[in-house]
């Protein structure tokens, strides 16, 4: 007997359990263990060119023959404004002279939307993943269809019910329920209009209640029990993040992994001066010295991004990682060190329902 619900068979996976595309964490590595268990393993290419693209998706195409996820990201275009991005490097200088480095003369938009990426949906009507996923809102209607027609499903991220109705109304597949306990970025559609900050058993229940889609409950989810619970609250699946950080086949590096697995686990937050966007992780300076109510207006993401990568890359270089960006969800002292396989298997063993059906 095999557990079977409308998720797994979309998805064409055995447990119905998504790895979530964690940009700078995520690897073809960690993606190809997790569907090679039985899961969605993912990659996220919101940061690379069609061609890094493309080598991504082949890197894990040479590991596993199984179904995965290649994530996108639809955020509006960023708008320029030399006098907004001015105000926020001086903002920032201060910080770059306490580890004595220039801080940037400009700042640039370090990728493109998806929306604006006609090379990115060419390669990947060509390359034909399994999944595609979209964050920050939806790329046009067009786009989703040719996706479809290419025989591509596809998943929307929602962190409100009006905006898993945008997804569903779209014709998108299935949709993922970001709750305020996620780590990384916030999906939001229009930040600019504020965060609502639903919690993930909330935002489950409001979005399944409703959606004719499969729901995918994603936040703070980090274990077997985690997963039982979302599928109790009407959920066909759950993603999973932080929960993937600690494994091997993860890009994580050293500094993040010793943070995860120390007392900073316990306290995360959201905040936008990283990136200019919305994203939750653990609590640095970022948090407490730079997100200060005195701090002027951000740039528009992904320009501000810049200047936070680059101080934190100043900072490092000082021998400090009180910059850096350790995205994580409100579970992470739930954290495991093991091999995203074996994890699988824990997080299906101590899923009653995943279990019962074996």
């Amino acid at each position: 007997m095999c557990f079977a619900n409308s998720l797994t068979r979309l998805a064409r996976i055995r447990h119905p359990i998504v790895q979530a595309p964690m940009v700078g964490v995520s690897t073809p590595a960690l993606a190809a263990a997790v569907s090679n268990a039985g899961a969605l393993g993912s990659i996220g290419i919101g940061a690379s060119s069609a061609e890094q693209a493309r080598e991504m998706i082949a890197a894990t195409r040479a590991l596993t023959e199984k179904p995965f996820n290649v994530n996108v990201f639809c955020h509006r275009e960023a708008t320029h404004d030399s006098a907004r991005e001015a105000q926020w490097i001086r903002y920032l200088k201060p910080f770059f002279e306490e580890f004595k480095a220039p801080a940037p003369s400009r700042l640039t938009a370090a990728y493109p939307s998806f929306n604006d990426n006609r090379p990115a949906l060419d390669m990947l009507l060509e390359e034909k993943p399994a999944v595609v996923s979209f964050h920050f809102g939806l790329p046009p209607a067009e786009w989703i269809q040719a996706l479809q027609q290419a025989g591509i499903v596809t998943f929307g991220c929602a962190t409100t019910p009006e905006e898993a109705r945008m997804v569903e109304a779209a014709g998108v597949d299935a949709v993922v329920a970001q709750g305020a306990e996620a780590g990384g970025h916030r999906g939001v559609f229009a930040p600019e209009q504020g965060d609502r900050q639903i919690g993930s058993l909330a935002l489950t229940r409001l979005i399944s209640a409703a959606s004719g889609i499969p729901v995918i409950a994603a936040g703070g989810i980090m274990d077997g029990q985690g997963i039982e619970a979302a599928l109790n609250l009407g959920a066909a699946g759950a993603q999973l993040g932080t929960a993937f950080i600690l494994s091997p086949e993860s890009a994580a590096g050293t500094a993040h992994r010793r943070a995860l697995k120390s007392e900073r686990s316990h306290h995360t937050q959201i905040t936008s001066v990283i990136s200019g966007r919305p994203a939750r992780g653990l609590v640095n300076r970022m948090h407490t010295d730079v997100d200060r109510p005195d701090a002027p207006a951000l740039p528009d993401y992904p320009i501000a991004y810049a200047a936070g990568k680059a101080l934190a890359a100043a900072a490092t270089a000082g021998n400090s990682t009180e910059f850096s960006a350790y995205w994580a969800g409100q579970g992470a002292p739930l954290a495991r060190e093991m091999p995203a396989g074996e994890l699988i298997e824990s997080l299906v063993q101590n899923c009653r329902f995943l279990s019962l059906a074996r």
